[in-house]
């Protein structure tokens, strides 16, 4: 996930080496303190807002050593707080949850979570984002030299803003990043050269800014050396995009005029700065679009591209094997872990495989606690949330340095911005350590995606139920595009729907008996719950998977923006409820096949059960 440059701006002085000396020596330096690093965090936070409402509503009086406040604050959820938000968000300016004004509120991911919640953040915070930035490329150059020799081609959106009653702006975290000087103004450093300009990033339009990008990018080919989004599913839609429109893109290049359809006079302007007449370059982008099979696309129009970045972990390591498909196999990059409420590490050792991304965690980030996440029979469960935390859970929670090998966590976050033990939701998994600082997996978003009855199915158990099923269609040279779910309680008993979109590759037909497979291995995979409610209590009806027609979840996200999720952020939602989706994808359903018969299940699964 890229800085962006400031235009124009030169320094002779600048060095390289230097600059990821020092970068290199910082993270050295944080992580062989963590603990002592981690203390001052929070006795920083604690000290400037000793006073605010939140914290002597619980006593604390402005103790600001760990163990009081670890014994007095209690751990909270996004509901425990969401007054004092509500209240802010109206107009309220008493230093409720933070001494510093609340700059604006960033909204959280529309479909991570379940629901749009309002972080509040505060103007110092850009400066710590900007700093976790400038510790990605100075790690990256020690697995690929010279990248600071071309560009970056990255796409990358921001979405229109909302206001509070109070006046408040309320945006996603990277739109208001984007929008920033952090962002705007940043002073030179060769590896800020971007095929985008900064006008193409901050159009509102999302088609303009999507054609312009891709445009630009296309106009530098031989310059780029890395290319990426923030998701996998925002460059996996770049490339459909390509697919859909390189003949208009083609005429653009070769006549060296901007297409009509980009009407934005700053986008117009930025794009004409690098657009010129270049006959050879459109053949060469013609012919090969033009081909039949679009694999290695990424390498053949960027011949020089040494990676691409995004992010593959979680719910996103669906797109990996599109991503080796457009890249013939380049290595897929994850370079850090963020979220609205905070930022929070990166990658040490990022040409690692994605199935072994691990991000180091840098102690002046905020202060962090992990609460314990108990396995059964090596998944961790699934407990929803909100859900408040009884006092031996309370003890439970430990510090950065005192998590164990092998554990999963629940992360837990106290922010300068005004978070106070507050549970991200995400499931982390400790997989080494950097020094005295752990470095996690990310495991996944600690919430129940699908139930019906006493049944608790969470992402990662659906996103593995999926991968074993989609084995079926390999003999056809078929593959899974997207897919969500949802609980349909409409049926007498209810059971879980799977909306699948396909792309097929093989001239031979798919017969049902194979998606009926494909039913049944899902069941099988799914836990011991599930199959129980199936096979012994009868309160599960079979699975039923739809498979609609292509171009389906392109028209979810259109929708889903139109309500006002950000571009930027948006992820294929794994389960959905609001009606007016389940409609729209009903509508473009163009077969049905249910689980032919009942999973296996023994009644010693229903005994473990009853016990955690």
């Amino acid at each position: 996930m890229p800085e962006a440059p400031k235009e124009q701006q030169k320094a002779t002085d600048y060095s390289v080496a230097e600059n990821n000396k020092k970068t290199l020596e910082f993270i050295e330096d944080v992580t062989a303190k963590a603990d002592d690093v981690q203390k001052r965090v929070l006795a920083e936070i604690i000290c400037r807002n000793a006073h605010v409402e939140y914290l002597k509503r619980h006593g604390l009086n402005g103790n600001i050593d760990r163990e009081t406040f670890k014994k007095i604050m209690p751990v909270i959820t996004y509901e425990d707080i969401q007054p004092d938000i509500n209240r802010i968000a109206n107009g309220d300016k008493s230093h409720i949850l933070c001494s510093q004004p609340i700059s604006e509120f960033l909204t959280s991911s529309g479909t991570s979570g379940g629901e749009r919640k309002l972080m509040p953040t505060i103007d110092e915070e850009l400066g710590r984002r900007s700093l976790l930035y400038s510790l990605l490329m100075p790690v990256m150059s020690q697995f690929v030299p010279g990248l600071d020799k071309g560009k970056g081609m990255y796409f990358l959106f921001i979405k229109s803003e909302a206001k509070t009653p109070g006046g408040l702006v309320a945006r996603p975290v990277l739109t208001s990043y984007y929008k920033s000087s952090h962002f705007k103004e940043r002073p030179y450093d060769p590896y800020t050269n971007y095929t985008s300009p900064n006008e193409t990033i901050l159009c509102p339009d999302s088609y303009q800014s999507m054609y312009s990008q891709m445009l630009c990018g296309l106009c530098q080919n031989n310059q780029v050396l890395r290319v990426g989004a923030v998701f996998a599913s925002g460059f996996i839609r770049a490339i459909r995009f390509l697919e859909k429109h390189w003949s208009l893109l083609c005429n653009d290049i070769r006549t060296g005029t901007l297409n009509s359809q980009i009407t934005d006079p700053s986008v117009r302007e930025a794009v004409m700065k690098i657009l010129k007449p270049d006959a050879k370059l459109a053949d060469f982008i013609e012919q090969e679009c033009s081909r039949q099979s679009w694999q290695g696309i990424i390498i053949r129009l960027w011949p020089n591209t040494k990676y691409i970045d995004v992010i593959v972990t979680g719910t996103m390591s669906q797109y990996i094997p599109n991503l080796d498909y457009y890249s013939n196999g380049l290595p897929l990059v994850c370079t850090m872990y963020a979220s609205s409420e905070c930022y929070f590490g990166v990658n040490l050792n990022p040409l690692c495989k994605p199935s072994e991304v691990s991000y180091t965690l840098i102690p002046t980030m905020a202060y962090f606690e992990f609460l314990p996440v108990h396995k059964s029979n090596g998944t961790s469960k699934s407990v929803p949330i909100p859900k408040s935390l009884n006092e031996k859970e309370h003890q439970e929670l430990i510090d950065l340095v005192d998590v164990k090998l092998g554990q999963d966590y629940e992360l837990v976050v106290t922010t300068y911005a005004g978070l106070y033990r507050y549970r991200v939701g995400d499931v982390l998994r400790v997989a080494g350590f950097k020094n005295s600082a752990p470095q996690f997996n990310f495991i996944c978003r600690k919430n129940v995606v699908l139930s019906i009855d006493s049944d608790k199915t969470d992402e990662v158990e659906l996103q593995n139920a999926v991968k074993n099923a989609v084995s079926h269609l390999m003999p056809f040279d078929a593959q899974l595009n997207e897919y969500t779910s949802c609980a349909d309680t409409t049926t007498i008993p209810g059971h879980y729907v799977l909306y699948w979109e396909l792309s097929l590759n093989g001239s031979t037909p798919i017969p049902p008996s194979v998606f009926e497979d494909c039913c049944l291995t899902i069941e099988e995979s799914l836990n011991s719950v599930y199959r129980q409610g199936r096979v012994s209590d009868k309160s599960i009806g079979p699975l039923e998977i739809k498979i609609v027609e292509a171009g389906t979840f392109d028209k979810l996200m259109d929708y889903a923006i139109s309500l006002g999720a950000s571009i930027n952020q948006y992820k294929t939602p794994r389960c959905v409820k609001f009606a007016p989706i389940i409609e729209l994808l009903n509508f473009r359903v163009v077969s049905c096949y249910f689980s032919p018969k009942c999973p296996k299940w023994t009644p010693g699964h229903k005994q473990w059960n009853d016990m955690v």
